[in-house]
């Protein structure tokens, strides 16, 4: 195998796990949510707080792990291209050798049948850079701002006929979000620079 090769196992074998975790965070923030309906059932709202608290935490986290593994599985479909186009260079090699012989011969058979294998390698290298040219951008991790909390919490609430203490939206006036921040507007130029070099 390869360092190349070995590479790829390895980027591969990391978004596998990466994938896993996700999908673990996302079972915990199903069982926060179930925890939030049962506090709010109760009664007792700061308890509820706390588990939407862990929702949302779970949530970014699960975000987070994917957008991480899509990164990976990008960083991997580019060294697949890589090894890819190294096989391909090789047949190609041969199939360029099979040619030389067979138009000094001038067999009709023998050159179609070496353009057949030539077209063959080119669908191949297509399909392959095909499949492995699609990239994904890589996002920050996000804190569990207060209004989420209040939101989730309104969520479950009414998704279980639940009553929800009205103290809870008067203290959460609700703002909506009209653009990215300065900081955010920062980071993508950042990005969108870094795609262009």
């Amino acid at each position: 195998m390869s360092g190349l090769e070995k590479a790829l196992f390895n980027l591969k074998f990391t978004a596998k796990q990466l994938n896993r975790q996700a999908v673990k965070a996302g079972k915990d923030e199903t069982s926060e949510k179930a925890k939030i309906k049962k506090a709010l059932s109760q009664g007792n709202q700061d308890i509820a707080k706390i588990y939407a608290q862990n929702a949302i935490r779970k949530q970014n986290e699960r975000l987070n792990l994917l957008r991480l593994a899509s990164r990976i599985d990008a960083v991997a479909s580019r060294v697949q291209t890589a090894v890819t186009m190294r096989q391909v260079t090789g047949s190609m090699a041969n199939v360029v050798k099979g040619m030389d012989s067979a138009m000094k011969t001038m067999n009709l058979e023998k050159i179609s049948l070496v353009m057949d294998k030539f077209e063959t390698q080119f669908e191949d290298l297509d399909v392959a850079t095909g499949y492995y040219e699609n990239a994904t951008s890589s996002a920050t991790a996000v804190a569990t701002p207060q209004e989420d909390v209040d939101r989730l919490m309104g969520q479950i609430a009414d998704e279980n006929g639940l009553e929800l203490a009205q103290e809870l939206t008067a203290a959460t006036p609700s703002r909506a979000k009209i653009g990215p921040t300065e900081q955010e507007e920062d980071v993508l130029g950042e990005r969108l620079r870094a795609l262009r070099g």
